[in-house]
């Protein structure tokens, strides 16, 4: 029962991490969420959007840090 306690802190603190980032990225005036190549559909009753740019923008980098932290663990 510890470790699944420990698992659970663990993944708190990263959902807490990544709250913060989100605020603080809300803050700038970077245009995550609203690059061009991301979908927005605007009909009468319903809205759509797909933030396509953004989801490949945001795995090139976490794949470029998670690359790194592989490289310098060894």
């Amino acid at each position: 029962m510890t470790d699944f306690g420990k698992l659970l802190i663990v993944l708190g603190g990263i959902m807490l991490a990544a709250g913060v980032v989100l605020v603080l990225l809300g803050r700038t005036n970077l245009p995550i969420g609203r690059l061009p190549g991301d979908i927005l559909y605007r009909g009468k009753n319903t809205t759509f959007y797909f933030p396509l740019a953004t989801s490949i923008v945001l795995s090139v980098l976490l794949s470029l840090i998670l690359y790194a932290i592989g490289r310098w663990r060894r």
